[in-house]
């Protein structure tokens, strides 16, 4: 039997958001020791708002419980095909949501967001998205695959992840490190994604889920067989003991599988 995800819950957002803060901290610590970088990937949906009440809450001024932001290099784990300043853009909800309120003694992060001229091509844009990581994870010597620090990331009330959707073609996709998807079944329907084997191959991959729209999902998704089959389930299983879930008490209401309260 291999080893199982980590399902933490919290009474409420605030202090799932201080548990998250010191995970993403440790993490970022790995990743300064590891290669002298934090490199991660974000999705959108609520994630930039509660990543701004965790990282930007004082800390005790060590660095270990600082965001060093100008060591942080972020990519988006998918993104739509829209201009940066449309409202379903992953890129326009981290600025608002956390870019532009980092003080700026902590420094600027190096983001990468996707090249806005090929938006009417997603294979395009994928492809070009994807030299992007070539030249951040390959540079000096080619991988099979980005090795992320850590990787952010929601859950669908379908249980998607990234733009990876149930029983969709993409899940099968072995070579390509970002893939196009031109027939979302969330609009918009164009957009680009990281595959399923880089999700698995980050070091640390953390989901966040709140509210109790969540529960019949995440209840599904560690409690039942057919779960294990939809993105998020197959996140679980490819990353086992790398994947946390953080959760508050809302979200995990009715879960059996095991649920801890702390790091």
């Amino acid at each position: 039997m291999g080893k199982s995800p980590n399902l933490y819950s919290f009474e409420d957002v605030d202090k799932l958001a201080e548990n998250l803060r010191t995970y993403i901290l440790q993490c970022q610590s790995a990743g300064l020791e590891r290669h002298g970088a934090f490199k991660i990937a974000v999705s959108g949906g609520s994630l930039p708002a509660t990543l701004s009440k965790a990282l930007l809450a004082p800390g005790n001024g060590s660095p270990e419980d600082t965001a060093q932001f100008d060591k942080w290099e972020i990519f988006f784990a998918d993104e739509r095909a829209v201009p940066l300043d449309h409202s379903d853009s992953n890129y326009k909800l981290l600025k608002d949501g956390l870019l532009d309120k980092i003080p700026e003694h902590l420094g600027k992060p190096t983001v990468h967001p996707i090249d806005v001229k090929y938006l009417d091509d997603p294979q395009e844009l994928a492809d070009l998205y994807e030299q992007e990581l070539v030249k951040s994870f390959a540079a000096k010597d080619s991988v099979k695959l980005p090795t992320f620090d850590l990787l952010l990331v929601g859950c669908g009330p379908d249980g998607h992840t990234c733009s990876l959707f149930p029983n969709h073609p993409l899940l099968r996709e072995t070579d390509a490190w970002v893939a196009p998807i031109s027939d979302s079944p969330k609009p918009p329907p164009k957009r680009i994604t990281l595959t399923l084997p880089v999700l698995t191959h980050g070091i640390k991959i953390a989901y966040v889920t709140t509210g109790e729209g969540k529960k019949d999902i995440i209840k599904k998704i560690f409690d039942t067989e057919e779960g294990q089959g939809l993105p998020c389930g197959l996140v679980n299983s490819g990353g086992a003991e790398k994947v946390s879930w953080f959760a508050d008490s809302k979200a995990v209401e009715g879960v059996s599988f095991p649920k801890r309260g702390m790091l």
